[in-house]
């Protein structure tokens, strides 16, 4: 059962498989990223989370290194009443920091299900 939210607190919202893979994640990086989350819950952004380039304004992703590996989990604030965590993938492209293809147009897919989501009112997805 999730805990209550305190005031001013937006609930987190984890589409797809999203929550799997983070929890997946080496505990450090689940606690850091935690962290970058529950700041935006609050609407402020931490300063290990920037703006996600070609997805225009409100889309983040954090990223942590750890052990030689990279870690990414990308979010949006770009509702009123929550955060959804899009997506969550360790980067595994030798293309230098550029976000894989593949994962962008997921990345696109989940957004679109935020968006109908929100316009819904839903609590959960």
């Amino acid at each position: 059962m999730p805990r209550p939210l305190a005031k001013g607190e937006k609930p987190v919202d984890w589409i797809g498989s999203s929550k799997k893979d983070f929890m997946a994640f080496p505990k450090a990086v689940q606690v850091e990223m935690g962290m970058a989350l529950g700041v935006a819950q609050y609407g402020a952004k931490h300063p290990s989370a920037k703006p996600l380039k070609g997805m225009g304004s409100g889309v983040l992703e954090i990223v942590e290194s750890f052990d030689g590996n990279a870690y990414r989990a990308i979010y949006t604030v770009r509702f009123a009443d929550r955060i959804y965590v899009l997506h969550a993938f360790q980067k595994k492209s030798v293309k230098g920091i550029a976000t894989p293809d593949h994962e962008i147009d997921l990345i696109r897919k989940r957004l679109r299900i935020a968006e109908d989501d929100a316009a819904k009112g839903k609590n959960r997805l």
